[in-house]
C-alpha cells in the first residue's frame, strides 16, 4: 500500500485526516496531527485496538501495550462515555462487543456503574445473562433494567406486525369457501365475485362464496418453540423471548416455549414476561436436541394444528438418528416443523452442515431469520403454505 503524501488542498487534507484515524499511532507516515474531537477519537480507538491482543491471543513476550482500558472501573467509565460522545450508536454497540471480547470488559460489568454506562443490545443482554450467576446482588436490579430496556425496544419493534401478520394469517385458515346462509362474509364474497357482476341485472353472481368459521370450527393453533440456550445462541434467546411473549398474548395461539442444552426447561408460565424469561435461561453448555424435541413431541396433542419451531444450530450432543427420526414423525403427523439456524439480525451463522441437509431431506429445510422475517415466516405454517426460505447461508 503506498503511503498518502502531504499536500496543501482541502481534499489532500481531508484524506490524510481520515488516513490517520485509520492507521493510528503518531509515526504513521501521514504528518497529519489530530486536535479537538478528531484527537478525542483517536484516543477512544487506541484506547480498544491499539495494541490490545485479538481474542484467545496472548501479547508477544516482552511487548508493551501503547494504550488500553486497564482495570480501572473509572476510567472504563469515562471511555464509555467518550465513544457515546463521538461515534453514532451503532458503531458504540460494536466497539462494546469488541471491548468484552478483546479486553475482558464482561469482568466490570458485574459493577452496576459500569451497567448504566453501556449502551444496551442484543449482545449485552447475551453477555449479562451469561454473567448472571457472577452479578452482585448491588448489580442485579441494573443487570434487570438493562435487559428490560432492551426486551421493550425489540417489542416495540417487532409486536404490532407479528400481531398483525400472524392475526391475518389465522383469520384466512379459518375461513371457509363453502359457508352456510347465516356464514357468509358478504363483504368478501362481494369483492371475490366483482368479475361475475352483470350490468343488465345490476346484480353480481356469487360464484365464489367467502364465510367465516362457525364458533366450534373455529380451532386455535398450538406453537411451540423450541430454543437451544447455547452460548452461541444468546442473541436469538433474547428474540425468541420476545416472540414467544408475543406470540403468548394473541388469543388465537396456544404458545409453549421450551429452551434446552443437556436438560429441558418448560418456561410457559413465564412468558407474561420475557424479562423472566431470559433470566431463567442458562447460556452456555452443551446440546441435546434429540432430547428437547422428545418433550416439544410429548406435549402435541392436535398435529395438524401444531407449529414447532427448532432454533438451534444443530451441533447434536445427542442421538443424532433418533432426533431426525422424531423431526420425521412429527411432520407424518401432520405438524408443520420448521428450523431456525438463528432468528438475529447477525447474517449467515455457522451450524452442522449434515444435520440442516439431513433435516432439508426430511422437508424440514434449515435456514437463518432474521427477526423482521419471522412473522412472515410463522404466517406462512399457520396457512400451511410453503414457507418463504431465504437463500441458505
Amino acid at each position: 500500500m503506498s503511503t498518502p503524501t502531504a499536500d496543501t488542498t482541502p481534499e489532500s487534507a481531508e484524506r490524510l485526516r481520515r488516513w490517520r484515524l485509520v492507521l493510528g499511532g503518531e509515526a504513521d507516515g501521514t504528518g497529519c496531527r489530530l486536535t479537538g474531537q478528531d484527537a478525542g477519537m483517536d484516543r477512544a480507538l487506541a484506547a480498544l485496538y491499539r495494541g490490545a491482543p485479538e481474542p484467545g491471543r496472548a501479547a508477544a513476550p516482552g511487548s508493551a501495550r501503547s494504550a488500553g482500558l486497564g482495570g480501572s472501573a473509572p476510567q472504563v467509565a469515562r471511555w464509555l462515555g467518550d465513544i457515546r460522545t463521538y461515534f453514532p450508536t451503532s458503531v458504540v454497540q460494536l466497539m462494546q462487543q469488541d471491548a468484552i471480547s478483546r479486553l475482558g470488559l464482561d469482568r466490570l460489568l458485574l459493577e452496576p456503574e459500569m451497567l448504566e454506562a453501556v449502551e444496551p443490545d442484543v449482545h449485552l443482554v447475551g453477555t449479562l445473562l451469561s454473567l448472571k450467576h457472577a452479578l452482585p446482588e448491588t448489580t442485579r436490579q441494573t443487570a434487570r433494567m438493562v435487559v428490560g430496556k432492551v426486551v421493550a425496544e425489540l417489542e416495540r419493534r417487532l409486536a404490532d406486525r407479528t400481531r398483525a401478520t400472524l392475526g391475518g394469517a389465522l383469520d384466512r385458515s379459518a375461513r371457509v369457501n363453502r359457508p352456510r346462509h347465516r356464514d357468509i362474509d358478504w363483504d368478501r364474497t362481494i369483492r371475490a365475485n366483482l368479475k361475475n357482476y352483470l350490468p343488465e341485472e345490476r346484480t353480481i353472481v356469487p360464484e365464489h362464496l367467502v364465510g367465516y368459521a362457525r364458533a366450534q370450527r373455529a380451532v386455535k393453533k398450538d406453537v411451540i418453540l423450541c430454543i437451544d440456550q447455547s452460548g452461541s445462541m444468546a442473541a436469538s434467546v433474547v428474540h425468541s423471548a420476545v416472540f414467544g411473549a408475543v406470540l403468548a398474548s394473541m388469543r388465537s395461539l396456544d404458545t409453549r416455549l421450551v429452551v434446552f442444552d443437556t436438560s429441558v426447561v418448560d418456561l410457559t408460565e413465564q412468558l407474561a414476561d420475557p424479562v423472566d424469561v431470559l433470566f431463567a435461561t442458562q447460556l452456555g453448555g452443551g446440546t441435546d436436541i434429540n432430547r428437547a424435541l422428545a418433550y416439544c413431541q410429548s406435549k402435541i396433542t392436535r398435529p395438524a394444528e401444531t407449529v414447532v419451531v427448532l432454533i438451534s444450530d444443530l451441533y447434536e450432543g445427542g442421538i443424532r438418528h433418533e432426533m431426525l427420526r422424531r423431526v420425521a414423525a412429527m411432520k407424518a403427523a401432520g405438524v408443520q416443523f420448521i428450523a431456525l439456524l438463528a432468528l438475529s439480525d447477525e447474517g449467515a451463522p455457522a451450524y452442522d452442515h449434515a444435520h440442516a441437509a439431513a433435516l432439508a431431506a426430511l422437508g424440514a429445510p434449515a435456514f437463518a431469520c432474521t427477526p423482521d422475517a419471522f412473522p412472515d415466516i410463522m404466517a406462512a405454517a399457520i396457512e400451511k403454505r410453503p414457507l418463504p426460505v431465504p437463500e441458505r447461508p
